[in-house]
């Protein structure tokens, strides 16, 4: 799939547990530190009501949602960066994802260990920060020593590429991300090669018991604040409630979201914020056969999504036909749109926008 999201956070915070219910996956979620042993992936759905709209006027065999792909990273510990817990390791496998999905446990519970023996959310998520930033540091440190050695033969991007490596430098040392320092969308792309850990967008996930669903509590409102201060991502949810939910039928599902004062689950919340987190839209196709929704990323141009289905589809495009669902649902049906001109030719360059309904023309 190539576009990922994973998930991290200290030991017992409800990593596995969140993961398996947005995956249906069997990631263990046992009581003790570092029960996932190797990354757990699974392809998450993206619950999307247009899509259901769609389908109703346009009947299909087959209906097919966007998806994502997840990684369910096992917990990390002060030191990781030096190889504690099973540091290095895990640390290598955020540097694959796209962005961060950082769950922090906001519950007290007897019989559930934290390996610092307190709930702290700020605390852990420093922890967890610090670990980053250490091994982003010992990257770009290495990128330096690299890049120096090219720029010593006069290449000048080289040199500009150390400099722009020694602010990195400098920014971590200083205990930054370097997300929270570089807004330039180009110096952003120069790093890129890096792979830097917090370079990464990050969705913190509040992971809640049952009492702070309708309310707040100390522990949410000091992680929303901590979430605010980094212009990040924030949300809560009870990974145990959503776990249940997960496992019911959807029309037992409204019922218990109802007794809980829920309009949807917190995990379909959970799924949309991730795929924006991703930078991610959705296009529909509309067949007899099938409808699907395809996710792209949010700038993508219709010869580019063309390839999304199949790369014939992009070799050979010749057009795409484009309509909206607000249109179809005005006019009913594909000859009444076209008869009213509601359906438009545009060209390889069309930047395909959220929610397009596509047929696309190719020859090959």
């Amino acid at each position: 799939m190539g576009i990922s999201a994973g998930i991290i956070g200290m030991p017992n915070v409800g990593k596995s547990t969140i993961f398996n219910a947005l995956c249906s996956g069997k990631a263990a979620a046992d009581n003790y530190p570092f029960c996932t042993i190797d990354p757990n992936t699974g392809i998450v759905a993206i619950p999307d009501d247009r899509h259901a709209r769609i389908t109703k006027l346009l009947p299909a065999e087959k209906v097919v949602p966007a998806f994502l792909e997840l990684v369910d990273i096992a917990g990390l510990v002060k030191g990781a960066s030096k190889g504690e817990g099973l540091g290095n390791q895990f640390l290598g496998h955020i540097k694959n994802v796209n962005a961060i999905v950082h769950v922090v446990r906001c519950f007290d519970h007897e019989d559930i260990t934290h390996v610092d023996g307190s709930i702290d959310p700020v605390r852990d998520v420093e922890t967890i920060n610090t670990e980053l930033i250490l091994k982003d540091l010992e990257t770009v440190e290495r990128g330096i020593e690299r890049m120096e050695k090219v720029a010593k033969s006069g290449d000048r991007e080289a040199k500009t590429k150390v400099a722009l490596f020694r602010k990195a430098q400098d920014a971590l040392a200083r205990g930054n991300r370097i997300r929270t320092v570089f807004t330039d969308h180009h110096d952003l792309e120069e790093l890129y090669e890096l792979h830097l850990l917090t370079a990464k967008d990050v969705l913190y996930v509040a992971n809640i018991d049952e009492d702070a669903i309708p309310r707040d509590n100390a522990y949410t409102t000091a992680l929303e604040s901590l979430a605010e201060s980094e212009d990040a991502q924030y949300m809560k949810l009870c990974g145990k409630i959503e776990a249940e939910i997960a496992e019911l039928a959807p029309a037992d599902q409204k019922e218990f979201l109802d007794s809980l004062g829920l309009e949807k689950p917190g995990l379909h919340i959970l799924a949309h914020k991730i795929y924006r987190l991703l930078g991610l839209q959705t296009f529909f196709t509309a067949t007899p056969k099938e409808s699907r929704a395809w996710n792209i990323r949010i700038g993508t141009h219709a010869v580019e999504a063309a390839g999304k289905i199949h790369t014939d589809f992009a070799k050979g495009f010749i057009k795409a036909e484009v309509y909206t669902l607000n249109d179809l649902e005005e006019y009913r049906t594909e000859s009444a749109l076209r008869a009213a001109g509601k359906i438009r030719q545009e060209g390889r360059d069309y930047i395909v926008h959220d929610g397009d309904i596509i047929f696309f023309k190719f020859n090959v």
